[in-house]
């Protein structure tokens, strides 16, 4: 049987003409990426974030494994089954207020499509027609999907050349001082009849350059959006489970969003999972005698069993394991780390969130030559646009979190000082 071939493959995020190839990834083991030619790189940023524990962790492999003997799949139409039982109440027992009611998806796109679907079908159930659009935040970015692209920066964001293909949302800049506190509050009132909802990332943008703000942004967010009776959602996808430095990032806020997105993480970056959580004030507008009231939302592969005993086995760690002491340290190495290239001609800023470090250029460089220099120096890091950035597992150890700091800091001054 001949070798498959490569180009089969269509790549995310990639133009196929120019990328080079890629590097084929053959095991995992902790902070590690192995490689086919006997390479090992220390992984800066989790897999897109998600292996908080490391990779290959042997509780959540061994859960998977007897969940996968006993029951891989099953339709969720219909039927229940107690890993998605128990992760549902597990969720909404860490979750603030009264987020208790969990639906499953499989991506954090579809998270977000969900959170607007409740959202408009809400008003729709109470019987208040044309609530149609959503206030979304520049530098916002929210998923693939065609309604999560709409909610993503239509200028700066990935998705600027798709403008005229999505729904038109409204959009504001972060409320970060009194002139954008009181735009905000002028939008919210001029647009109020019309929109759905109000959603926003809290505490980090991130695929938007993982731009950051202080708890008292998202608070006044919460404020305007209840000052005008509108839902307020939140995506977690990023900042859920502790990367922030806390479980969840609106916990620093002390706020309980109407809808609140999951994923990333949740399964600690074994399968893929998230999950889309509503008040109760939300979940009753769906309750009535009427069929056509009920969320018409079911991916196939809503909650399957393997994932929800990885998400399962995820959360025992975050409850037997020193996570949130892990982001801590961390964090406190990621500042102490990068400090030195604070005030670097070429660079714009350099800051550190929990367990999230990025140094920003004035300017895009090239991303391409950044990478390979990264790679030549042993660590897995993916610039994009004008930041590189470190979110590494919360189980990494001092090594290797020195060798990806010292390496992001060697990278930076070699390219800055030529």
């Amino acid at each position: 049987m001949s070798e498959p071939r490569r180009d089969h493959l269509w790549r995310p995020y990639t133009q196929m003409k120019t990328a080079a190839p890629p590097l084929e990834a053959v095991r995992t083991h902790g902070t590690r990426i192995v490689l086919a030619d006997g390479r090992e790189l220390v992984d800066g940023i989790a897999s897109w974030w998600t292996a908080a524990h490391g990779y290959n962790h042997p509780h959540i492999r061994a859960a998977v494994a007897a969940q996968l003997e006993a029951m891989p799949h099953v339709m969720f139409g219909g039927l229940t089954h107690a890993p998605a039982e128990r992760l549902a109440a597990r969720l909404a027992a860490l979750l603030p207020g009264d987020l208790d009611h969990v639906f499953f998806t499989d991506s954090g796109s579809v998270a977000v499509e969900v959170a607007l679907k409740m959202a408009a079908q809400m008003w729709l159930n109470r019987g208040v027609e044309g609530r149609t659009r959503f206030l979304a935040f520049r530098g916002g970015y929210h998923g693939d999907t065609m309604g999560a692209m709409s909610v993503c920066d239509p200028e700066d964001g990935m998705h600027r050349r798709f403008g005229a293909y999505l729904p038109e949302q409204i959009f504001c800049d972060l409320p970060t001082d009194a002139e954008r506190i009181a735009a905000l509050d002028a939008c919210l009132a001029r647009h109020r009849e019309t929109l759905a909802a109000v959603i926003v990332e809290p505490l980090v943008q991130g695929a938007g350059g993982m731009r950051m703000h202080a708890p008292d942004v998202l608070a006044e967010v919460a404020r305007l959006a209840r000052a005008h009776g509108l839902p307020l959602i939140v995506d977690e996808i990023f900042t859920g489970f502790a990367r922030t430095g806390t479980l969840f990032a609106c916990e620093q806020a002390g706020l309980v969003p109407d809808i609140l997105c999951l994923s990333k993480a949740l399964t600690g970056g074994t399968l893929p999972l998230a999950a889309t959580v509503a008040t109760g004030a939300v979940f009753e507008a769906f309750l009535s005698d009427d069929p056509a009231a009920a969320l018409m939302h079911g991916p196939t592969f809503m909650a399957n069993p393997l994932a929800c005993a990885a998400a399962n086995a995820s959360l025992d760690l975050f409850e037997t394991e020193p996570r949130l002491a892990q982001v801590r340290t961390i964090g406190a190495r990621l500042a102490a780390g990068l400090a030195p290239l604070r005030g670097r001609p070429g660079l714009a800023d350099v800051r550190v969130l929990g367990a999230i470090g990025a140094v920003q250029w004035t300017q895009v460089p090239d991303l391409a030559d950044l990478k390979r220099r990264l790679l030549a120096r042993g660590v897995w890091v993916r610039p994009f646009g004008d930041i590189v950035y470190l979110t590494p597992a919360l189980t990494i150890d001092s090594t290797d979190l020195d060798r990806l700091v010292e390496a992001v800091v060697a990278v930076v001054c070699d390219v800055t000082r030529t």
